[in-house]
């Protein structure tokens, strides 16, 4: 079982920089950048930082996924999927594929030409829509790390 207990210490660190990572931008930088005078400043320079923090988010988005499904396999616990009170399971998947689809496919192959012409023509818009994703994909974040944090260790919907 040791293998186990290394996966989950790789998962949680995973876990710990990964969605740190995004409070931080989200509570911190993104804060700070809005005090920035031009709009169009802000936009640059926000997306100089996260280009950086990307790659970070990249590699642990894939180590907490990796060390998950390890863990999911390990257990023989791919019938919990199939239950409603093990709803923090499902939510874990949903909240690394929206942040693996935006990582790996849409943010360098999409999103980053559409804001940044977008920027150009509504700076502001633009910064507020990047703060409102920012909120909401922490909002998800937190709660499914609530979530899993409580129904691991026993915390199930029915009450037990």
């Amino acid at each position: 079982m040791n293998e186990f207990v290394f996966a989950k210490v790789l998962h949680v660190l995973g876990v710990v920089l990964w969605i740190g990572g995004v409070a931080m931008v989200t509570t911190v930088l993104l804060p700070a950048v809005a005090q920035m005078k031009s709009a169009a400043e802000r936009v640059e320079f926000f997306e100089r930082i996260e280009r950086r923090f990307a790659t970070q988010a990249r590699f642990t988005t894939l180590l907490t996924g990796l060390s998950g499904f390890y863990m999911v396999h390990l257990l023989d616990a791919w019938g919990r999927f199939a239950e409603l009170r093990f709803w923090w399971m499902h939510a874990m998947v949903l909240v690394w594929l929206m942040f693996t689809l935006m990582l790996f496919v849409l943010e360098p192959l999409v999103l980053q030409r559409q804001l940044k012409q977008r920027a150009q023509h509504h700076p502001e818009k633009t910064f507020a829509l990047i703060q409102r994703m920012h909120w909401v994909l922490l909002s998800l974040s937190l709660i499914t790390v609530a979530g899993a944090m409580a129904g691991s260790h026993g915390w199930m919907l029915s009450g037990n």
